[in-house]
This record gives structure tokens, sequence and C-alpha cells, in this order.
């Protein structure tokens, strides 16, 4: 606002607003906030799309120094209920397509006001909540000077539910210092500066959109927002906006390379994209490549502010053919700027060899580690256990201190004493022509205890048998790793993209009381 007053800060659908008038939306909102009351530490929760309003929410909110609250967009009404009650939010901004979730949710203890987020330019419909519109909440409201700083760093800016797959999500606290470090770093890493146009294909409600609201912001960058994920969509902005940046899940990558509309289309100069969740094959590395889209292979977790790790392209890689260059980039690789201390550990907190072959856990903590859990001291203590935050990832270490990832703990297949990464399994199916995508679990098995078993979606107009791909297997890998049963079908998948693997399993495992560990 202060240095490019005029520049193009938002745009959605055929609105834009420049700095100092998205200053001026951001300044109304914070005094309608704090004309209903809010406080420092209150919380205020959002539940919608990517739309203008949630991004403004991301300055308004912390201004007031109060506790930004986003709610992943594909929850039930009990969750949203559960969260709203978890977190005692005081205002709820909900779009009218997803007002259900409240409507439906059970009593909220603390009678929060419900704010309609009308959207006049796509045009939803959803049945109003009792509470004012958002242009009625704004209204005559004092337009609040946007100010930095903050009276404490270590104040929580915003509290990130997590997906809650083994019970109730747990509420993950981010601090300013957390926020603005982490900020820092994407502006580094993403090469993020005035000229850069971002295309928000992450939801916003993901770990604050990975801390990209602040990161592009302060790099006075363009924000183009999109309310769903569409392929032919995507590719369009990035015609019309000169988009040079977006993010999203390896699925999210597949779907555009996949696209009719991408056929024939090279991205030229490529455009910079951040990948994360889990790790993307050598086999979609190299298709993103062919697209013109430099990818930049991140990870980390909720409670790490998002990305924690990055592959960082070494020199010598670049001289590498596509294989060689891809296989080297599905490497997580090594800590953000400011996030220096990540290790890999045996059972005993020590480190493993960097030998690319002794896996451990791997566990950080530092700038960008989360506070802890919301009012759960219990769980806080239990992750970080031994003065480090547990990740509940396995990997190893390459002799140059690269980190690579093999499994999530409770994904990993023991298979008559063996370890199998599912990931690795993976990466091999998605190499056969036919293959789209796939997920690997354990499977029960009489003598092993458990096995392989893939869940596979074809391409389209594919053929070929679970023999055909089984046999694939056995020529690239050891016989023990290949899968004994192959499922085709679609997968189930997060609002992130992310596959939820757990679902397979649960349907692999029910009736058993419990899986061989």
């Amino acid at each position: 606002m202060r240095v490019f007053p005029r520049k193009t800060a938002v745009v959605y659908g055929n609105r834009r607003w420049t700095w100092s008038e998205f200053a001026q939306e951001v300044g109304r909102f914070a005094g309608a906030l704090a004309r209903a009351g809010i406080e420092p530490g209150d919380r205020v929760a959002v539940l919608a799309p990517n739309v203008p309003t949630v991004l403004a929410a991301h300055f308004a909110v912390l201004g007031l120094r109060a506790v930004l609250v986003t709610i992943n967009t594909r929850l039930s009404a009990d969750e949203v209920g559960y969260i709203l009650n978890h977190s005692g939010a005081r205002v709820v901004l909900v779009d009218p397509e997803l007002a259900d979730r409240v409507s439906d949710a059970p009593r909220l203890d603390a009678s929060p006001l419900l704010v309609n987020l009308e959207d006049p330019i796509a045009g939803v419909a959803g049945s109003p909540l009792d509470g004012p519109s958002f242009d009625a909440f704004v209204d005559g409201a004092d337009v609040l000077p946007v100010t930095g700083g903050t009276d404490d760093e270590d104040r929580v800016t915003s509290i990130n539910y997590t997906s809650g797959t083994t019970g109730r999500p747990k509420g993950v606290m981010y601090t300013h210092r957390g926020t603005a470090l982490n900020a820092l770093s994407e502006m580094i890493v993403h090469k993020l500066e005035r000229d850069s146009v971002f295309l928000w294909t992450l939801p916003l409600f993901h770990c604050n959109g990975w801390c990209f609201p602040w990161a592009v912001t302060a790099a006075a960058g363009t924000h183009v927002m999109l309310r769903a994920i569409e392929s032919r969509r995507i590719l369009e902005l990035v015609k019309a906006e000169g988009v040079t940046h977006f993010n999203g899940a390896p699925t999210v990558l597949l779907m555009l390379a996949e696209a009719p509309e991408a056929k024939g289309v090279r991205f030229d100069p490529p455009i910079r994209v951040a990948t994360g969740g889990s790790p993307p094959s050598p086999t979609l590395l190299g298709r993103m490549e062919e697209l013109g889209v430099k990818v930049i292979h991140l990870y980390g977790l909720t409670e790490t502010y998002g990305p924690h790790v990055y592959c960082e392209m070494q020199p010598e890689w670049e001289g590498l053919d596509v294989e060689g260059r891809a296989r080297v980039m599905a490497r997580q690789g090594v800590p953000y700027q400011i996030a220096t201390h990540l290790r890999v550990v045996d059972e005993g907190m020590r480190d493993v060899p960097a030998d690319a072959e002794s896996m451990g856990e791997v566990v950080m903590r530092g700038n960008n580690v989360m506070k802890g859990y919301f009012e759960d001291p219990e769980a806080t203590a239990e992750a970080f256990r031994g003065g480090w935050f547990h990740s509940g990832d396995l990997g190893v270490v390459h002799p140059d201190g690269y980190i690579e990832l093999r499994d999530r703990k409770k994904d990993m297949i023991i298979s008559g004493g063996e370890n199998i990464s599912t990931i690795e399994v993976e990466h091999t199916l998605v190499k056969h022509p036919a293959v789209l995508e796939c997920a690997v679990v354990a499977m029960p098995h009489e003598k092993w205890g458990e096995v392989p078993k893939a869940f596979v979606t074809l391409r389209p107009n594919a053929g070929v048998t679970e023999a055909d791909l089984i046999a694939f297997c056995r020529e690239q890998i050891a016989h023990f790793k290949c899968p004994k049963a192959i499922e085709f079908t679609e997968l189930p998948k997060t609002s992130t993209g992310k596959i939820q693997k757990f679902r397979l399993r649960e349907k692999e495992w029910a009736g058993r009381d419990t899986r061989i560990q």
C-alpha cells in the first residue's frame, strides 16, 4: 500500500483492487470486527472457498491481534460444529454454498455472530444463516489503519485444525514470529517479487495457504483468486493474467497435465509451482517439465506452517536427462533458511547415518514449528517428546544431506519382517503408461502378516489387467515389494488433493481387531 498504492493487488473475476483499495477493504473489515466486540485473543472463523474476503481476513483479524480460524470446506456439519465450539469462535463468516455446514451443526456453545459472505461474481446459492450479510456487517464501520508489528511476537495469529483422521481434529497454533519468518522464506525459496502473479489454487484454509497470503503481499505481487479448481479455468487465468506462480498437491498437477485443454501447451516463461502433501513421482515431475512447469518440491505439515523443507536444485543436476533430474527432484531436500533444525532419528533419538538406506523418523524444531495444540497440553507434550516435534514420517538422509521420505509410520508395510515403502511401489506403478494414479496400502495375509495392495486409477480407454501390472512391477523392484492384489477404482482424496490412504486401509482391515505392526 505504501510502496505500490496503484499496483493491482487482487483479481477476482472481472473485479480488481489496487493495494490502496485493498488496504481500505482490510481496514473497514477490521473496523467492523472491532465494532462487533472482537478483542485481542478472540477467535474469528471463516468457512469459505478462495474468495477475496478470506484473503482480507488474513490481515484484518491479525490487525486486531485476534486469532483467525480458517475451516476446511469439505468437513461435515458435525466436524465444523466441533471446531467452532473447540475454538470458541465469536464471529463466523460463511459462504452461502457452505451455510448448511453451520446450520446443521450441533448447538454452538459460544452463540457466535454469523455473517453471510455473498459472492455476486460466482452467483452461488444457499440458505442464508441468521445473521447479517458481509456488506451490512462492514457498512459504516471505521476504516482502521493497516499497521505492521505486534506487541508480542509469540502471540497466536491463527489456529489451523488438522484433518482428524485418527480422532478429533487438533488445533495447531501459529504465532506472529512463525508466520512472518515462514512468509520471508517463501519469498526467498519461490522468488516472489513485485512482478509475481500468484494464482490461488491452494486452499487458503490449508495452513493459511502455506503462509503465502503474507508472502505474496510482502513481495507486492498480485493475488489472483480462484473459487474452484478447474483445469480449463487455470489455463485461462495463466494466459489472461500472466500467472507466474501457483501451488498444489501432486494430484492437482496431474489433473492439469492430463486436461485436454493442456494438450500442446508449454508455458514460456516457465511457471514456478510448489507441490507437497505427498512425494510427486519422477514420472509426474517429468510430465510437468514438458508442460513448462518448474516444480519446487516441498515437505512439511500443518504443525510446521506448511513447508519446512524444499528440494533445492543442485547445479550438477541441470545436466541430467529428464528422468534423472526428476528422480533427484523427488527428494524432499533441505530445510528452509529459517528452519535449520531438521533431523532423521532412530528410536533412541540418534541421527541415522547419511547413507540413503538407514531409515528413521523426521523430527524438527525451531521458528516454523507450531506453538502447540490449542487447549491440548497432553497432545502437545507427546508431539514434542525429547524436545523435538515428531512428524510421524519415515525417511533417509542422502550423503549430500538431502532427506527423502520413504513413508508415513502408519503406512509402512512390514511383510514377513521386511519393510516395504508404499511410496517406492507407487512410483513404480505410475511408470506404466496405463496408470494415471495409485495408492498402495497393507492388506492382511495369512503367512506374511501383511502384503501390499494397490488401488489404481487408469487413464481413459487404457486396457491393462491386474496380472499385467503385477508383472510390470516384478520387472522393476524386488518381488516381495510388489502388490499381491490390485483394485481398479477412483481414489478418495482430501480437499487439498491428498489421497486418503486411511480409508483404503480401513476397508482392507475391516473386521480385524488390529493391523499387524
